[in-house]
């Protein structure tokens, strides 16, 4: 079953309780609401809880990040080689998973813009209508930029431009707690290093235009 993040009041003490101890909880720590036996809360329908310190990379390192989240971490987090088990160790419990969807927006944006161009709305209207053909449990977006500029610029501009994503996801109705973001800069681009040569041109930048980008990822069950 998926791990979900609860929007609902906490109706139960004891689940107050637990809340309580969670936030007393460092985000190096634990990632999901933990009770005073150490077990991780779970819904009446099986589904764990989270705190704000979530994200699909801080489940990776909890402890419970496989038990409650396994469809969302990379495969090798959760069903490492034969070789890398301990001897007489048990398999991994099979757990249903969503249907991944992953949606390449390499016209979302301008040379040096994080404003999303109108050709990028209509991908992202695309994205909302793939997204209300599943039971939504998250969506990934993460920015990228061309070469051109600094390491530190170009991070925070990959960021803005899955900040972007986000905002305009959310004004179509995906709730924003169902929404992570992240800016990986200028080091995963999409094109070859020989297939845009030279410096700063309206060519060169034009041939880049698949690298300013968001990648974006729709993880569901149908």
């Amino acid at each position: 079953m998926k791990s979900k993040i609860i929007t609902t009041l906490l109706a139960s003490i004891g689940l107050f309780a637990a809340v309580g101890a969670a936030q007393a909880q460092t985000a190096a720590e634990r990632v999901y609401v933990i009770d005073p036996r150490g077990e991780v809360v779970v819904s009446g329908t099986g589904l764990c809880w989270r705190t704000g310190y979530w994200t699909p990379a801080a489940a990776a390192k909890d402890p419970a990040g496989c038990q409650c989240d396994r469809d969302l971490l990379p495969k090798e987090v959760c069903d490492p080689a034969p070789a890398a088990r301990a001897v007489g160790a048990a398999a991994p419990a099979a757990k249903p998973t969503g249907d991944r969807i992953s949606v390449a927006a390499d016209a979302l944006f301008d040379f040096d813009k994080a404003t999303l161009r109108p050709e990028g709305m209509r991908k992202l209207d695309e994205v909302v209508a793939k997204a209300k053909d599943i039971k939504l449990d998250t969506v990934i977006a993460v920015g990228h930029t061309d070469r051109f500029g600094s390491d530190a610029y170009n991070q925070r501009l990959s960021e803005r431009r899955a900040a972007a994503v986000k905002q305009y996801l959310v004004g179509k109705g995906i709730e924003a707690n169902r929404v992570y973001t992240e800016g990986k800069g200028k080091k995963q681009p999409v094109t070859k290093p020989d297939q845009c040569p030279g410096a700063k041109s309206k060519k060169v930048i034009a041939c880049l235009q698949p690298d300013r980008r968001v990648d974006i990822e729709l993880i569901g069950i149908k």
